[in-house]
């Protein structure tokens, strides 16, 4: 009943971040400004849960950024997905 209950709470906080990730008004900058690099990469996959939770209901969301800068963005993004995996490795076997 309690792991039904911390779910339920996780998705709830997750719905919440979502709620507030309107890109719309922000789309010109993102176009006219610089491309997102290794920091732009690495916050993105960190957030990918999250953003990928919110793609499912906008189409305004994505979990990529298109405008990067190549490499760089790409090799913060795997450490970023990689920083979750290695987190949650290690939550499950802290029993």
């Amino acid at each position: 009943m309690k792991n039904l209950i911390k779910l339920l709470l996780v998705v709830l906080v997750a719905f919440l971040f979502t709620s507030c990730a309107d890109v719309s008004p922000h789309a010109e900058t993102c176009v006219t400004s610089d491309p997102y690099g290794f920091w732009g990469g690495l916050w993105h996959g960190i957030i990918v849960v999250i953003s990928w939770i919110g793609s499912l209901f906008s189409n305004d969301i994505a979990i990529y950024a298109y405008d990067n800068n190549g490499g760089w963005y790409d090799f913060g993004f795997v450490l970023g997905i990689g920083a979750l995996g290695v987190s949650g490795g290690r939550a499950s076997t802290s029993k």
